[in-house]
């Protein structure tokens, strides 16, 4: 008995049609069934659409599929507003025109799948084929699960170096470029980088990591790697150096976080003759004893800034510079200018205070107790001393002396530079490195990076580049919004839903014909810094 059963795939959402063949199977004396694919169902037409394993002689007997955008030939109605706002941003950043020079034969393909995963906020790939229906696109046409998967794996190391190369040439040398990581997590095993390691998220799953450097004037984003998801931050410099040096790029000048803080690297930036912006720990030897020739009147009126409610003030010092020099057999050792920034904050102070002396009854508590913590071992040994006799149990004293050389530093945070600005200009770079942060929100959140599924290198390779290219979008469109206080009355995808509503109508041998937009529209668009569409 023959019959047609159908089955969805849970994971892709995909239904697909067997041929079912039944038959007696005499050997375990019971009904089986044989099934042959026949093809997937389509959603909105419920026709059944061959695969390439079924009728294979007269797929190929058809004509060649043209991969540009195909010549009208029927009329259409198609939702137009939201694709030719990126698409204007496209030309107005140069993304079109360097992922052309780049890319000829694929870049309208992944300039298409940008857009969708711009505007469809965390839908699956293999929901392309609906959304690509229904909008007017740079390709045209359909790309299906596979054809995503075959374009990612053709995006090359060099072709992506060489869009990088073009994209940096076009921000401001002299801005400062925020750097930072982030961990992604995977489900796969196979990837090579996927490792466990500290997850900045606290997942128990293994990770990658992901570095980016965003221009901090532009708030764009020019250059990412990856990693092993267990290097620590601070592996990371050397690297990053070399590669922005083999880009091209002479005058560096980055922003990082205290994760990113050691001698050997604040050594290789000075080396490279990088401007540097970098947050330090207020346990450091130098940044302590700087600040013990200063304490005393550090809180002086003078030193106060009220716009941001904290004291301030900066310190000129030496870092003790060493380079090895294998060729020369010997270690360079030399005093370099540096600048420490210091920032006191009495309400901060006040709440770290309340937060250990919270962490110290904790500890008297416990040791009390007889439960202790095996992790804290360490503090029990540097703030607290104990004695334990049969008659009268433990008894648990505070190491005042401890105590107060540690509370002596709650409040303060410190910044170390080789470049001359005073102490508000620092924190305020080095708080705008946050664009960094935020585009990491968006690239976990908007573009369907949380978990990453795929299951090779060159997948994920091609699938990381594409989405990189929907975060510049995401980033100028943000930006934009900032700065005409859009940001009050719109979320992201509130704001593209509203464009999203836009048709435009094409037929053959007709100019294109766009919808009717009320001016509320008109002028979102010139907010966005485009000029609203028209027909052609």
């Amino acid at each position: 008995m023959v019959a047609i059963v159908y089955q969805k795939d849970k994971r892709s959402g995909i239904t697909y049609a067997y041929h079912s063949i039944s038959f007696w199977d005499k050997e375990k004396k019971q009904s089986r069934a044989r099934r042959t694919l026949i093809g997937r169902v389509d959603n909105i037409t419920g026709e059944i659409v061959p695969t390439d394993g079924r009728n294979r002689k007269k797929a190929e007997e058809k004509p060649p599929i043209n991969r540009g955008r195909p010549a009208i030939n029927s009329v259409k109605r198609t939702f137009f507003g939201a694709t030719y706002l990126l698409d204007a941003i496209g030309e107005k950043l140069g993304i079109t025109q360097d992922l052309k020079q780049c890319f000829p034969d694929t870049y309208k393909q992944i300039l298409s799948l940008a857009y969708y995963l711009i505007l469809e906020d965390s839908t699956p790939m293999y929901r392309f084929e609906k959304w690509g229906i229904l909008h007017k696109h740079p390709y045209g046409d359909n790309i299906t699960s596979q054809r995503s998967s075959e374009l990612f794996a053709s995006i090359t190391e060099e072709d992506k170096q060489r869009f990088f190369t073009l994209q940096g040439k076009r921000r401001v040398e002299q801005e400062f470029w925020a750097y930072d990581t982030t961990t992604l997590s995977s489900y796969s095993e196979t990837l090579r980088q996927v490792q466990y390691g500290h997850n900045k998220e606290h997942d128990q799953l293994p990770q990658l990591k992901l570095a980016l450097v965003f221009g901090q004037d532009s708030n764009l984003p020019f250059y990412y790697r990856k990693l092993a998801g267990n290097i620590p931050d601070s592996k990371t410099i050397h690297r990053l150096l070399e590669e922005l040096e083999i880009l091209g790029y002479s005058k560096v000048k980055l922003v990082m976080d205290r994760g990113f803080y050691s001698e050997y690297n604040i050594n290789c930036l000075y080396q490279n003759h990088v401007k540097f912006l970098v947050s330090a720990k207020m346990s450091l030897n130098f940044i302590r004893n700087e600040l013990d020739e200063i304490y005393e009147s550090f809180r002086s009126f003078e030193n106060y800034n009220d716009n941001y409610e904290f004291y301030c003030r900066t310190v000129r010092s030496s870092w003790n510079y060493t380079q090895k020099r294998p060729y020369k057999g010997d270690n360079l050792k030399e005093s370099r200018r540096i600048y420490i920034h210091y920032y006191y904050n009495i309400d901060q102070a006040a709440d770290d205070e309340k937060d250990f002396d919270r962490k110290l009854i904790s500890l008297k508590q416990e040791l009390e107790s007889g439960e202790r913590v095996l992790q804290h071992e360490k503090l029990y040994q540097q703030f607290i001393t104990w004695k334990t006799t049969p008659k009268r149990g433990t008894q648990v004293m505070v190491k005042e002396e401890s105590v107060i050389e540690v509370k002596r530093y709650f409040g303060f945070f410190a910044l170390i530079t080789n470049e001359t600005m005073n102490a508000v200009t620092a924190l305020e770079l080095y708080r705008n490195k946050d664009v960094v942060e935020k585009a990491f929100g968006n690239l976990k959140e908007r573009l369907n990076m949380r978990r990453t599924l795929v299951s090779s290198e060159q997948s994920l390779d091609g699938k990381l580049f594409v989405q990189f290219v929907a975060l510049i979008y995401l980033s100028y469109i943000k930006k934009q919004m900032q700065e005409k206080d859009l940001v009050k009355r719109f979320s992201i995808p509130g704001l593209l839903d509203k464009l999203d509503v836009i048709e435009c109508f094409e037929q053959p041998g007709k100019a294109l014909q766009v919808g009717e937009m009320v001016e509320k529209l008109e002028q979102l668009y010139y907010d966005l810094g485009v000029t609203p569409p028209t027909s052609l």
